[in-house]
């Protein structure tokens, strides 16, 4: 069977991208050996607090990160002035690469025990897999919708992902990072950090335009 080109979308507020984002990005690149990796900062999000940062700021953060790396940026989101629904996006770019590309939408554990909250949910898997990240210890769902969807379309071959443009749930466990968004923002906010948590550029646009500074968000 002739393989497809594999591009995957790795969405998220990165409020703010840290090296967590960037070092999960390019483990899951390297291993399932995708064609292309674009990381999607969320305008809107649906399901959560507005971001601390603006939009504009989130992407320019994002593109400082993925400097000089083969990943990529995608700012469909941010150019829609309304809430940002995954199977949207999906749809546009399903319309853009055609039905002989593998399309797979990235997303942790968290995102994936609520996906029957999210619009449409039932619709995603007819325009892409789901890669599925996981952390050491964490649990996927035993019950309820997403475990059964769980086992209807998990595989477990990563081949899969090559193999058909949608369709298929592919779980993987990544390296463990220590870190995230939420805690940056708090150090932040208290002028206390760790630089190896954030790229060097991110960390100085983060300076230079005192972002986070007052942020009280969780």
């Amino acid at each position: 069977m002739a393989e497809l080109k594999t591009v995957a979308i790795f969405g998220g507020t990165f409020d703010p991208v840290h090296n967590g984002h960037v070092q999960s990005a390019l483990e899951l690149k390297q291993i399932l050996q995708l064609d292309e990796l674009r990381l999607l900062p969320c305008h809107i999000p649906p399901h959560r607090q507005s971001p601390g940062a603006s939009s504009e700021h989130r992407l320019n953060m994002v593109q400082l990160a993925l400097a000089g790396s083969d990943l990529t940026v995608d700012d469909r989101e941010l150019r829609r002035q309304r809430p940002s629904y995954s199977v949207e996006t999906l749809e546009l770019l399903r319309q853009e690469l055609g039905e002989y590309v593998s399309l797979s939408w990235v997303m942790g554990v968290d995102a994936f025990a609520q996906l029957d909250s999210w619009h449409h949910w039932q619709d995603l898997l007819t325009l892409a897999h789901i890669i599925v990240m996981a952390r050491p210890g964490e649990v996927l769902p035993t019950l309820g919708p997403i475990a059964q969807l769980k086992a209807q379309y998990q595989t477990e071959q990563a081949d899969t992902l090559r193999q058909q443009a949608a369709g298929a749930i592919y779980c993987i466990e990544l390296t463990q990072y220590p870190v995230s968004a939420t805690e940056i923002r708090s150090g932040l906010a208290q002028r206390q950090w760790r630089d190896s948590d954030l790229p060097a550029g991110v960390l100085h646009y983060i300076q230079q335009h005192q972002l986070y500074a007052d942020n009280e968000k969780p």
